[in-house]
This record gives C-alpha cells, sequence and structure tokens, in this order.
C-alpha cells in the first residue's frame, strides 16, 4: 500500500516551551533557552550549560501513582503524547486498541531514576531499590508506558540511535500506516541531565565546555567546539491520509513523504559518510529532486569535523548556498533522540505559516560551511518541501522528507 502517512496531531516539551505553540513563538523570536544547568549542582564539571524545559510539574500534569514509578524522561513523554493526542482530537478509548501503535526513540533510557536507585542499592541495600527500577531506565519505557496509558496494542518498538532514532522511529510509524495501521503515536523524547548522565556525556568529548551561553552551542561557526545537551523533544500522531481523517482532524500538518536511513563506513575505508546518501534515499522515497527541496533542518553537530561533514553533503546535493539551511536546535540544545523529532514539528509549523525559523548565535562561518544559512530573524519563503537531517554518534544517518499540506 502507497496510503499517504500525514500527521495530526504535535505534542511538544522543548527548553523555548511546554506547550506546541510557545516553542513556536520563542523559535520565531530568535529567543535561546541555553542557560546554566540547574537540574543538579554542576561546579566541578568542565560543562555546565543546558536546554532544560521550564516549569515542567510532572506531579500537577500525570496521575499520582506514575510519578514514583517513571523517570522524568517518561514522564515527558506522557504529557507530549497526551497532548499529540488532544491535537489531533482522537480519543484513544474510542478505537480499537490493535488498529493503534507506538514507535518511539530514546537514546539514554531513565538515567536520573536508575541514579538515584544504584544510590539506595550503595547505601542502604537492596531492600531500598524501588521495584520498578526493572524498567523506569530502559530504552523502552517511555514507548511501553504510553502504549499501556492509552492503550495500544499494535506494532509497538523503540530506536535507539542518538538523534537519527528520531527520525527512524517516525519512519517506522510511517510503514506501520502503510500496512494498513490506523495510527501511530510516534517521535522521540529525551533527558539526561543527571551528574550520572553529565558524566557520560562529557566522556564522548563533544560538549562545548564554554561558559557563555551565547557561544556555548554554534554550528557551523568558525569557532564551534561542541554542543550543549538539551531535554525534551516531540511525539507526533500519524494517521493515513483520507476523507475520514480529514473531517475529524482539526488539521493535518503535512505529509512524510520520504525516509532514508543509512551508517558510515568503517573509518580508514576510504568511502564516504553516509550522510549524503541517507539524504539522496529520503528524496527518491519522497519521488523528489534535489531542486525540490525548499528548507533543511541541518543537524547541527556543532563540532568542527563533523559540521563540515555536513555542510559538503547538503553542498554535494544542492550545490553551494543553493537551499537554505537552519538549525534551530541553536536554541535548545541537541535533545539527542527528542531533536529530530523537534525539528519535524517545527519544519511542519514552517509549512503552516511560511517561514523559516532562524539559526541563533553564528557568526562567521566555517571554512568548508558554504551553507545559506538563515541567520538572526526568520525568513519568509513559500514552503512546499522540506528535508531533515539527523545523525547519532557512532555512525547513524537518518534523513526524512515532509511535504505540506494539499
Amino acid at each position: 500500500m502507497n496510503t499517504p502517512a500525514v500527521v495530526t496531531g504535535i505534542g511538544v516539551l522543548s527548553p523555548l516551551g511546554a506547550e506546541l505553540e510557545a516553542h513556536w513563538s520563542a523559535t520565531l523570536r530568535g529567543q535561546s533557552a541555553i542557560g546554566p544547568l540547574t537540574r543538579f549542582p554542576a561546579e566541578g564539571y568542565p560543562a555546565g550549560l543546558a536546554g532544560e524545559v521550564p516549569g515542567f510539574d510532572a506531579a500537577a500534569l500525570l496521575p499520582g501513582r506514575l510519578v514514583p514509578q517513571t523517570d522524568r524522561v517518561t514522564q515527558l513523554s506522557l504529557v507530549a503524547a497526551e497532548r499529540a493526542f488532544a491535537d489531533a482530537a482522537v480519543d484513544p478509548a474510542e478505537l480499537d486498541g490493535f488498529e493503534m501503535g507506538v514507535s518511539t526513540s530514546s537514546a539514554s533510557g531513565g538515567f536520573e531514576f536508575g541514579q538515584r536507585e544504584l544510590q539506595h542499592l550503595w547505601q542502604h541495600g537492596p531492600r531500598h531499590v524501588s521495584a520498578y527500577m526493572s524498567f523506569a531506565w530502559f530504552y523502552a519505557v517511555n514507548t511501553g508506558q504510553i502504549s499501556i496509558r492509552h492503550g495500544t496494542h499494535g506494532p509497538t518498538g523503540v530506536f535507539v540511535g542518538e538523534q537519527a532514532g528520531g527520525l527512524d522511529a517516525v519512519g517506522q510509524a510511517r510503514r506501520s500506516i502503510r500496512k494498513g495501521l490506523r495510527l501511530m503515536v510516534t517521535g522521540g523524547v529525551d533527558s539526561a541531565l543527571s551528574p550520572y548522565a553529565w558524566a557520560c556525556q562529557l566522556a564522548g568529548a563533544r560538549l562545548s565546555t564554554r561558559s557563555d551561553p551565547a557561544r556555548a552551542f554554534v554550528p557551523f561557526d568558525a569557532e564551534a567546539d561542541g554542543h550543549v545537551p538539551g531535554e525534551g523533544g516531540a511525539i507526533l500522531i500519524v494517521e493515513p491520509d483520507s476523507p475520514e481523517v480529514r473531517a475529524r482532524a482539526p488539521r493535518v500538518y503535512g505529509e512524510i513523504a520520504g525516509h532514508g536511513a543509512t551508517f558510515d563506513p568503517k573509518p580508514g575505508s576510504g568511502r564516504p559518510p553516509g550522510l549524503r546518501r541517507a539524504a539522496a534515499l529520503a528524496l527518491a522515497d519522497a519521488g523528489l529532486e534535489p531542486a525540490d527541496v525548499d528548507v533543511v533542518f541541518a543537524d547541527a553537530a556543532g563540532v568542527p569535523g563533523p559540521d563540515r561533514g555536513e555542510a559538503e553533503a547538503i553542498g554535494s546535493l544542492f550545490g553551494p548556498r543553493g537551499v537554505p539551511v537552519t538549525a534551530p536546535k541553536s536554541m535548545t540544545g541537541r535533545l539527542y533522540s527528542g531533536g529530530a523529532p523537534l525539528d519535524l514539528a517545527t519544519a511542519l509549523l514552517s509549512f503552516r505559516d511560511q517561514v523559516i525559523p532562524p539559526t541563533v548565535n553564528v557568526g562567521r562561518l566555517a571554512e568548508g560551511c558554504d551553507l545559506d544559512l538563515v541567520l538572526g530573524r526568520p525568513r519568509e519563503a513559500l514552503l512546499r518541501t522540506a528535508l531533515v537531517l539527523a545523525r547519532g554518534h557512532g555512525g547513524f544517518n537518518s534523513a526524512m522528507v515532509l511535504r505540506a499540506a494539499a
């Protein structure tokens, strides 16, 4: 089946705002959410900046029984999923559970919950470890808890590919819709802002150690020295495009038109990185040529080598400065598995309002990054097609083409 898969609902929790429209308006203002880490005392760590979801109170938004069972990342995911269902005007209780599935991504699982229970084990002994530890730390816990809460019994899974996993999860949702499923809950949310999670990220040597929030995460900039982590992401409701869906849904944001995924070759093999091929596969899957793309949402590593590699991939497909490129994650930090789904949500809002959001804080482009980067302020444009790029540490590449709703 080649039934188009469309996005009918979006739930967003981002450092720029804990609601969809709050996130969007702050994005258009070019308002950076990067600041000093407050989730724990970061003194003594070489990096101390992050993008945190503001004002999130799980106890006020979720049933009381769920809060002690879940990590913050799952709490964010559950709230985002609930808002996505509401945005799509879908009551899952009215649908057959076997016609609904869940496909999300996760880069880290419940780091904060796991650290706390390991501390209990070390300090007080095994009887003081929560029974919920058996699942609250796990990569698949967000998918599982969303499925349980909303009664979905269809195809269910999780993708662990860091930022690329966010697009892979949505790609899987599209495949399920094309096979005849009624509805998929998809996307990704991450939160890795605890001491243990921070130590793990520092070990990767890709975090910026600057203390100035305006200069710490500057992708494609000549002074780029790493990224700033963030938390949050987006959960999407994906359905088949049909008269019934169009009659019920308040809006159809756009179509998931194409997807491609690759893995980088072994270092030293002499073969090129896989990002360009992932983008080419996504375009071919959508039946489009590079000239049909109106904007590219960049992965934006904030690390000199990967930034040049992405710029080269974009340039080889579209030509030097051949397509507008934006990296709104410069305002939020990299959200790992939540970053690409949030880019999808932002791109769909770009279709709605016909404007490209800006990249902030970038000054002089680095050598080899010859891009038409949208800087400083939004750019009005006729937008029908967007390409979203994502990479995961270790060689994962994913690309997705979105098409505006007809």
